[in-house]
């Protein structure tokens, strides 16, 4: 098995979660696009499984999720249109949950916009909460089924913030938003802290735009198949928590500020996690040319 040296692989990695897009990658890096593809993949499988082990039994007061939009292959409205089209093709919804304090993402999830999604993520986020908290979304219904089922009427304090927006004499040619003309704050368990309620985790929406090619607007750089973006996503924050310092944090990350590990990691640490979930490189077997059988030297 050839393998990239730790610094290129890194080096890849880092161009991966700084907005380039994957052949821009493979001309800079002079690899080949298969290869920066599957370094991906291997990057994903092993900060999946980095992210799952260690964001847990994290100390947070006040919680906000959001999902943002996204598609992959193409937009849910063209796909019945699309030439083979891989499955999971179409609108894809990132669910993401923040530490108000810290700016880390507790848990994340990659699905529908859906209540089985939110039951789903709603599931993952409880465990990795070390004591009750007050807990923020948007006007999304499914949260209400997802939240109270999970969490039960003592265990949070949960308001909902839905903004207003104007009526809009032309929907279908506006590309921004209508205009917000206001925000209506809603009790819905416990007894949480109304100045509090504040979906600020939109602005984390925003940097993974800015920090991801694929959710860039108007361009072919979104993701081909849904597996891609779900590898994309789990290098990305695992990047976003344990490498990438914040100005907002002084310096420091959101694991380290949450007391999840002491110093930031680099990413030739990722690397090593890739290393240490394939195990040593094996040699390579001798070559066999494929004989060609005569209807096909014809």
């Amino acid at each position: 098995m050839n393998r990239l040296p730790v610094e290129k692989r890194a080096r890849i990695l880092q161009m991966q979660c700084e907005g380039s897009s994957m052949r821009s990658i493979s001309r800079r890096a002079d690899v080949s696009l298969n290869t920066v593809n599957k370094l991906l993949m291997d990057a994903g499988t092993a900060c999946s499984a980095f992210h799952d082990a260690t964001v847990r039994n994290v100390k947070s007061e006040r919680v906000q999720c959001d999902e943002i939009w996204s598609f992959a292959y193409a937009k849910a409205k063209n796909v019945a249109s699309a030439k083979a089209a891989p499955i999971g093709s179409g609108d894809v919804w990132t669910w993401t949950a923040i530490d108000a304090e810290s700016k880390l993402i507790l848990s994340w999830l990659v699905g529908d916009r859906d209540a089985s999604a939110a039951n789903a993520f709603i599931a993952d986020l409880k465990p990795r909460l070390a004591s009750p908290v007050q807990l923020t979304t948007d006007g999304h219904r499914a949260y209400l089924h997802a939240v109270s089922q999970e969490f039960g009427p003592d265990g949070v304090g949960y308001g909902m913030l839905v903004k207003l927006y104007g009526s809009d004499p032309q929907p279908k040619k506006r590309y921004s938003p209508a205009k917000l003309i206001g925000i209506d704050k809603d009790l819905i368990l416990g007894s949480p802290d109304m100045a509090h309620i504040s979906t600020s985790v939109e602005r984390q929406n925003l940097t993974m735009r800015m920090s991801m090619r694929r959710f860039t607007r108007l361009t072919n750089a979104f993701s081909k198949k849904v597996v891609n973006h779900y590898h994309a996503l789990s290098l990305y924050f695992v990047w976003y928590n344990f490498v990438r310092s914040h100005k907002s944090l002084k310096g420091s990350t959101p694991a380290m500020a949450a007391g999840l590990v002491s110093s930031p990691l680099e990413m030739s640490d990722i690397v090593t996690l890739i290393d240490q979930r394939e195990g040593p490189a094996k040699k390579r077997g001798p070559y066999k040319v494929k004989q060609k059988s005569p209807v096909e030297l014809r």
